[in-house]
């Protein structure tokens, strides 16, 4: 199968460091003690301080949460042709960008375009403006909701002045420097509004790239329907940390081969945490296995994102209930951030392996194959052409001892891998308890 690269060529490169702009500078929710964020604050030029250290990690883009005007959490959005007054103004978004561009950084922003907050001009005039009613789905008093969220009021996705106005704020922003588009909630629009947006917005911005929140479902079907470059790849996340917690690879396996099928039509945004998950280092059961779900992570098809945190090995727990994301979404001081030395190994872990991907831009669009599986023990082949890595992966409390004979690989070169070990060629491999090993040609 020959994978498929859709959107711009510069996406074959992307690494992306994520980051939840109004908890990252205190903004949502803002301590009691402090009060209200002010707008002279300028928040969001904190963010600068930070680029530096993306860079030192290896990314090569910013993806922002919700930056526009709201209530409460950026989801519920208010004006989305202003800056967030927690955050700052559009000076200070033209700094964030300018900073980023010198960097060689690339900015991918949240759009909301499921549904607005109640503060929405449009929202607000509805009850007793017809034409401001038709912009939502249901009618005054009785218009619908987001998954039960009663602040969240969902747009009328069949009102063509819904389809201009998201025509008109992704091209606004597009202008003034960002590079593409997170679409949140995806999965809840209609596919064929997307399909009559992006092209539209595509015909000025023809180097922007577009990913949709995909959840459940067919993800193939949807992005074709929609016309979207990306989807979020939520069912190998899920099979990467269960696999590893239930010591069942053969999960795992199974998701990447699914995920195989979808790089034949496009490359989907990976990762092993965001801003909506309990963070990687709290989910799994065993510290140790962080780097083999950031191994996994870097060396399979797709477009990484690395959440701000998870880098620097944070933890925090996703709670269902009011406030329940907080944990996750942390306010970051001033860098450089004090680390423990297990805090330290992580990050080095972090610049190492995307380091590797970056060195092998290959792998954007490489597929894997099992070349030995079972529930404990996981050795695939990652391929894009002539270009392969070999990754053994042992969650076992005993030794894996691999003659790469066996594997139809006679010798191979040690690229990296747990216990340090040396970058030597050799024709047999012995991965140590709850360990890893990537190795290269000859």
């Amino acid at each position: 199968m020959s994978p498929v690269v859709k959107g711009p060529a510069w996406i074959e490169h992307a690494i992306w460091w994520q980051v939840y702009p109004l908890g990252f500078v205190g903004a949502f929710p803002a301590p009691a003690s402090s009060g209200p964020p002010q707008p002279n604050q300028h928040r969001l030029r904190r963010l600068v301080d930070w680029l530096d250290h993306a860079i030192a990690l290896g990314a090569s883009g910013i993806a922002l949460g919700p930056i526009f005007a709201s209530r409460t959490h950026g989801y519920d959005t208010t004006d989305h042709y202003r800056i967030d007054p927690r955050l700052g103004d559009d000076a200070d978004f033209e700094h964030l960008v300018a900073e980023a561009r010198a960097r060689g950084l690339r900015i991918l922003l949240d759009g909301v375009f499921n549904h607005v907050g109640v503060d929405f001009p449009r929202y607000v005039a509805a009850a007793d403006d017809e034409a401001s009613a038709r912009w939502f789905r249901g009618r005054p008093g009785r218009f619908h909701t987001f998954e039960g969220h009663s602040e969240l009021i969902t747009l009328n996705h069949d009102n063509p002045e819904v389809v201009d106005y998201t025509v008109d704020v992704m091209r606004h922003w597009l202008r003034r420097g960002a590079d593409g588009w997170r679409l949140d909630a995806a999965y809840a629009v209609p596919q064929d509004f997307w399909a009559s947006v992006l092209p539209r917005v595509r015909e000025h911005h023809p180097g922007a790239w577009f990913v949709g929140e995909l959840i459940h479902g067919d993800y193939a079907a949807v992005v074709e329907a929609a016309t979207f470059d990306s989807a979020t790849q939520y069912e190998l996340w899920k099979a990467i940390w269960s696999g590893l917690n239930d010591g069942n690879f053969f999960e795992l396996d199974w998701a990447l081969q699914r995920h195989n099928g979808l790089l034949g039509g496009f490359v989907p945004l990976t990762f092993i945490g965001n801003h909506d998950v309990t963070r990687i280092a709290s989910r799994l059961e065993r510290a140790e296995h962080v780097a083999h779900a950031l191994v996994i992570l870097m060396t399979v098809g797709g477009v990484p994102s690395v959440y701000a945190g998870d880098e620097l090995g944070f933890r925090g727990v996703k709670e269902e209930r009011r406030g329940g994301d907080d944990a996750v979404r942390p306010e970051f001081g001033s860098p450089p951030m004090q680390t423990d030395a297990l805090g330290a190994s992580v990050f080095a872990l972090h610049q190492y392996l995307i380091g590797l991907r970056r060195r092998n831009p290959w792998l954007h669009a490489a597929c894997t194959t099992a070349l030995r599986l079972d529930n404990r023990h996981y050795v695939y082949e990652t391929r894009s052409g002539d270009d392969a890595l070999l990754v053994a992966l042992n969650i076992d409390d005993e030794p894996r001892r691999l003659a790469l004979s066996g594997l139809g690989k006679p010798r191979a070169r040690v690229v990296g891998g747990s216990g340090a070990p040396p970058p030597e060629v050799v024709d047999t491999v012995v991965v140590e308890p709850h360990g890893w090993r990537i190795l290269g040609p000859a």
